[in-house]
């Protein structure tokens, strides 16, 4: 009997083929073709660099094998393999070797770090993924550009695409990819940009079918300026439709808690419309606490402002006002500590949180101290929603 040996994978369901691991990867571990992201178990030592930098915890997947999955069957994948029941108990020698692996208390740890296991709201509905990949994309006509902030330093854009009678089932929250044109410093066609979708599943206006992205222009993007610059008429070649656990429930008795920074409100316009849409004002339905630098730099703030708070209860928060005084999202949810803690202890409530990477301590340092005035040990309730399709987080 072959000693059983820990493999590292990517879940190709959840992975939205953003590269970032592959480009992360010190020893050229992680490799891509059209369809898939995956690990070369002949190069991969387990250094978990890759972990942390992944926004969906895809990279985050172990099997136990007799012998690696090969490159090219997981180039063929589709879902990830469950777990092969090996008989390693009654090869003793073989079970105390991966009782004592060395690797398994870093693993956990990692795992840990990464946010363990994610998966969608029970009511979700089921989301078509990667219809759309390097090898074969779709072509869209741009529909619209607007701008959503009056602040030159950050200029955020809302681009609307026409899929021209293709079909492309995006969920709200899940992401799809824009290839820019042209080639990298290395001669290569460069990767799609992965932009998370702000529409409903249904369109901009309902049943129309189009959908928005929002995108800020970074002042060395080549994706985000050749996006940014599209004008009405403009073609794009799109990848996708990526993500397969940031989705909306479903449910109507669902509570949404939504926290969030800059382009991170993408998927919560999308969930905002959607719910608008399907259930209508519903008291205590959607909450949301939103960062930016201030109201000029803040996406689609006009909008929100219209919302009627029996829809969404809005906490606008700004660090960069003129009189100097600054307020993150996770100050602003100690202060409404009442608010945060009823709805954690709801089983109905969905949390999302999306942004920048550098908000996600500040937030989980907030809900650690709300569990606390109720008596909660915030991992263990975290994981415990986590593992109910409650609690999801993608930052960048």
């Amino acid at each position: 009997m072959n000693t059983p040996l820990k493999q590292h994978l990517i879940d190709p369901e959840i992975c939205i083929r953003c590269y970032t691991c592959e480009m992360t990867c010190p020893l050229g571990a992680i490799e891509h073709d059209d369809n898939n992201v995956v690990v070369n178990a002949d190069l991969c030592n387990f250094c978990m660099d890759c972990i942390p930098v992944c926004p969906t915890g895809s990279i985050d997947e172990w099997r136990v094998v007799e012998a690696p999955y090969s490159l090219a069957a997981q180039y063929e994948w589709e879902e990830l393999p469950d777990q092969e029941d090996l008989a390693v108990e009654a090869d003793p020698a073989a079970q105390q070797s991966i009782e004592q692996d060395p690797i398994a208390a870093l693993l956990a740890e990692a795992q840990k770090g990464a946010g363990g296991r994610v998966v969608a709201p029970a009511s979700a509905a089921k989301p078509t993924v990667n219809l759309y990949n390097l090898g074969h994309p779709v072509e869209a006509v741009v529909q619209g550009n607007y701008p959503l902030t009056q602040d030159p330093e950050h200029d955020v854009r809302h681009i609307i695409l026409d899929f021209q009678g293709s079909p492309f089932p995006v969920l709200e929250g899940q992401s799809l990819g824009i290839l820019a044109p042209g080639e990298d410093c290395e001669g290569k066609a460069h990767l799609p940009r992965l932009y998370s979708v702000s529409s409903p599943q249904d369109g901009e206006r309902p049943g129309y079918h189009n959908v928005s992205l929002t995108v800020k222009r970074e002042a060395q993007g080549v994706c985000s300026n050749y996006i940014c610059d599209l004008k009405p008429g403009d073609r794009v070649n799109v990848t996708g439709p990526f993500g397969a656990t940031f989705l909306m429930p479903v449910d109507h008795e669902a509570r949404l808690l939504m926290i969030c920074t800059g382009t991170g409100s993408a998927p919560m316009r999308a969930f905002t419309m959607a719910r608008q849409r399907r259930v209508g004002p519903k008291e205590g339905g959607m909450v949301m606490f939103f960062g930016a630098r201030t109201p000029q730099s803040l996406p689609y703030f006009g909008p929100l402002n219209k919302l009627p708070e029996s829809l969404m209860q809005k906490h606008l928060c700004y660090s960069r006002v003129a009189d100097g005084s600054r307020e993150y999202v996770q100050d602003r949810m100690l202060q409404s500590q009442d608010l945060v803690a009823e709805m954690l202890q709801d089983g109905h409530t969905h949390v999302y949180v999306c942004g920048l990477k550098e908000m996600e301590a500040g937030v989980e340092s907030a809900f650690e101290a709300i569990s606390q005035s109720f008596g909660a040990h915030w991992p263990d309730l975290r994981d415990s929603m986590r593992d109910a399709g409650r609690y999801h987080v993608e930052t960048y």
